[in-house]
């Protein structure tokens, strides 16, 4: 066993962060090939809304400055807050939903050294992910050959990191005092993106541009630390709210009576005490001892659900409308773009509205968003179970080891619809917003067609935890495959030898049939389930001969 709980916590929570910063990293590199190859001048002629908003400053120029204000100052700012966000609620909420902070509180360790050992590993996890990020933006422009002298991109994530801790610590204060994780990542994500939507218009308005100072997220990137250097105003400030909201919630966590495992009362559990009701719920639920396999799987991960369904539905509010703001030009700037960087951005035509949606968002977001959450999923499933020493307990029950492989999957399907829901709503608000002629059934269809093709990388995830028992290699195994499949289907169509294979990769599956165009193709909706079932299959027998680790 690990011998603090701040080692514990690093090693629960890690790989969320590794995703998100290679995640991210691998968009940059993305990005900054594409705008190597074309007159980024527009981006300077499009109104003043649509640069606040996608984090990019007029006056830090050329493609470094584009790149680093479209992939961090936004997208890379929320998606390593998301993951900040997804720790903190889990911290001590968690531990209590879980039912086991009262056995962690039964060793000698007071409530407070636990507190602070706790968020000692959000600091340290959060620092990771920033270090990650820095990596990548000092890595990239030297592999693509861009310039980024002037630039100060230390800076950028020294600031980015303060951001993304000081939500984190919201969620983590919120659900100090509350207990509940999930009002503890509704108010910290709530909160966050109110914060980035004042910033990003308020300053438009002469009379309300003061107010905007004082949301955190101007903290952030008020002072442009990217050209400027650190703004130790800012950096105080954050500072300071982060030592303050981490006091609020380790005193929130000595003050309240903390819930127990046996405290909270399930409406399952008051059924089944309910002579009229326990037979019938006795057959839907199945034994009390093994009923809540796929319920406590949901609960293990709602928090990162909560943040990937909340980021991919203001992103898509924010992404679909933008066309609407592009030059008339913009398609030629991209008929000109070579096959292979065409290719590189899901080989779409960006002049038209579902190119760009496609381009923007479903080829890019969304995939990293769905493959990042079950990854996650099917790697715990089996193997964080026996990494946690908690899968001899579990098996102690008259329950099979396909019983709990099967209500594990069951919890990633039922993730998958959850995913797909809320991808719809937000793709068809922007639609309707936008003012675009696409049907509702593509929304939909193009939903669908991403929430299965992160299941099926849950899927692969799945079944390299049922073989090897070892979290890492089941989240490394799996977003390595999902980066492999990407090339592969982006580039192998340009070469007469390779095209063929192409139909090798589940990401040809996705969006190759064009499904906001042209709604649900089934066959590749077909192969997708199929593929996912097959590997929940294959790891069946893998699970049930292999020795445990106990």
């Amino acid at each position: 066993m690990l011998g603090s709980v701040w080692a514990k916590s690093i090693r629960d929570r890690w790989s969320a962060v590794v995703i998100a910063g290679v995640g991210v990293g691998l968009l940059l590199w993305m990005a900054m090939a594409v705008y190597t190859q074309i007159d980024t001048s527009f981006y300077y002629e499009l109104p003043a809304a649509f640069l606040e908003t996608a984090g990019i400053s007029a006056e830090v120029g050329g493609v470094g400055g584009i790149a680093y204000g479209a992939m961090y100052n936004l997208m890379g700012a929320m998606a390593l807050a998301g993951v900040a966000i997804s720790i903190g609620a889990s911290t001590i909420a968690g531990e209590e939903r879980n039912g086991t902070l009262d056995l962690l509180l039964a060793n000698p360790r007071s409530r407070t050294a636990v507190a602070v050992s706790k968020l000692g590993s959000m600091v340290s996890l959060v620092v990771l992910g920033g270090v990650l990020y820095l990596a990548a933006a000092l890595l990239v422009p030297t592999v693509v050959g861009v310039d980024i002298t002037g630039i100060h991109v230390a800076a950028l994530m020294v600031h980015l990191a303060a951001n993304a801790l000081l939500w984190g610590l919201l969620a983590f204060a919120v659900g100090g005092w509350t207990g509940n994780r999930g009002a503890a990542v509704g108010v910290a994500a709530g909160a966050m993106v109110t914060s980035w939507l004042a910033t990003s218009f308020l300053p438009l308005i002469a009379d309300l541009a003061d107010v905007a100072k004082a949301f955190p997220w101007y903290w952030f990137n008020g002072s442009q630390p990217e050209l400027n250097g650190i703004g130790w105003g800012h950096l105080v400030l954050q500072v300071g709210a982060c030592v303050a909201l981490a006091s609020v919630g380790v005193v929130g966590v000595r003050r309240r009576d903390l819930r127990g495992a046996s405290t909270a009362t399930s409406l399952l559990d008051r059924l089944r005490a309910n002579p009229r009701t326990q037979a019938l719920v006795e057959r839907m639920a199945g034994s009390a001892r093994v009923s809540g396999i796929t319920a406590k799987t949901m609960s293990d991960h709602q928090a990162l659900l909560s943040v990937i369904v909340a980021i991919v539905f203001y992103m898509s509010l924010l992404v679909v409308p933008m066309f609407n703001l592009l030059p008339d030009s913009i398609g030629e700037v991209f008929g000109n773009l070579p096959e292979g960087l065409i290719a590189a951005i899901g080989g779409v035509d960006m002049s038209t509205p579902s190119g760009w949606i496609q381009g923007e968002l479903l080829a890019s977001v969304f995939p990293i968003a769905a493959i990042t959450l079950f990854a996650s999923m099917g790697s715990r499933a089996l193997a964080g179970e026996e990494e946690n020493h908690s899968m001899e307990l579990l098996l102690a029950s008259p329950i099979s080891r396909r019983r709990v492989l099967r209500d594990k999957a069951a919890a990633m399907v039922a993730f998958a619809v959850v995913l797909a829901v809320g991808t719809s709503i937000g793709l068809g608000v922007g639609v309707l917003i936008a003012g675009f002629d696409l049907p509702i059934t593509g929304v939909v269809s193009a939903a669908v067609l991403g929430s299965l093709l992160g299941l099926v990388f849950g899927g692969v995830a799945l079944l390299i935890g049922a073989a090897t028992g070892r979290v890492k290699v089941a989240v490394f195994g799996a977003a390595g495959l999902g980066l492999v499949a990407y090339f592969v289907d982006s580039f192998f169509p340009l070469a007469a030898f390779f095209e063929p294979f192409a139909v090798l990769s589940p990401f040809h599956y996705f969006l190759s049939s064009d499904p906001l165009v042209n709604g649900m193709h089934w066959g590749h909706a077909g192969i997708l389930v199929a593929t996912f079932a097959v590997l929940v299959a294959a790891a069946v027998p893998l699970f049930e001969r292999r020795d445990l680790r106990g």
